[in-house]
């Protein structure tokens, strides 16, 4: 049987009247409590925003090339040649 996880931290909101009426009517809807209903809907949203700002998605195609892009980098430019010499020199001389 999995164990309960117990919940250590409050989390205190305030809202306006006929806010709390719909929550508390989608909670008894959804016959769960008002904190188990804003809490798991909440969470669901939580992991949608970190899931899109911290994944990247790509066509096939577009992913294949970065595969290959990979495996046969390009010839570093005159430029940052110069900026690798550049870095190097600062950080021997810290």
């Amino acid at each position: 049987m999995p164990q309960a996880s117990t919940k250590e931290r409050r989390l205190n909101i305030r809202c306006d009247e006929q806010t709390r009426a719909l929550l508390d009517r989608a909670a008894g809807h959804a016959r769960v409590t008002l904190s188990e209903f804003v809490l798991s809907r909440a969470v669901q949203a939580a992991e949608q925003v970190v899931r899109e700002r911290e994944s990247i998605s790509l066509p096939e195609a577009d992913f294949t090339a970065f595969l290959t892009a990979l495996d046969a980098p390009a010839e570093p430019s005159p430029a940052l040649l110069r900026a690798a010499r550049r870095h190097a020199a600062d950080v021997e001389s810290a």
